[in-house]
């Protein structure tokens, strides 16, 4: 499994807005994105999706960006990837994405969501906070 860009970029910017404006101050993207080396382009898409999931709050004009929505501790690591990617699956028969018509004789679909499982409860675990320790 290859978490996407998209999905660490999505942690790396949550977790600077965590740092920079962790007491409600509004950070612009420009900045965001000059401190994680990620394109403007590219953190907005992210910022996207990041907003329709709610975990970020925009301001527009002077003194604008973004700040969190909740406390760093409030996010969860593997909610983070899912708002950007949608699934942080393995391999797709554990994603419920496709039904996987052999499921119920694959010998092998035990492993494949037992992995899952260990990968979800994992990043389950993790928070923004735990996240914002290490920078």
């Amino acid at each position: 499994m290859i978490i996407s860009s998209k999905g660490k970029y999505a942690v790396r910017v949550m977790a600077q807005l965590a740092a920079d404006g962790g007491d409600g101050n509004y950070i612009p993207l420009k900045l965001i994105a000059e401190k994680q080396h990620i394109s403007l382009k590219y953190s907005e898409s992210i910022m996207a999706k990041l907003s329709k999931a709610g975990f970020v709050v925009a301001a527009s004009g002077k003194g604008g960006g973004y700040c969190l929505a909740k406390k760093p501790s409030e996010y969860r690591v593997s909610d983070i990837l899912r708002a950007a990617d949608e699934t942080i699956s393995p391999v797709s028969c554990t994603s419920g994405a496709v039904p996987c018509e052999n499921m119920d004789t694959c010998c092998t679909f035990p492993i494949w969501n037992e992995l899952n499982d260990m990968i979800n409860n994992f990043l389950d675990s993790k928070t923004l906070a735990d996240v914002v320790a290490n920078l």
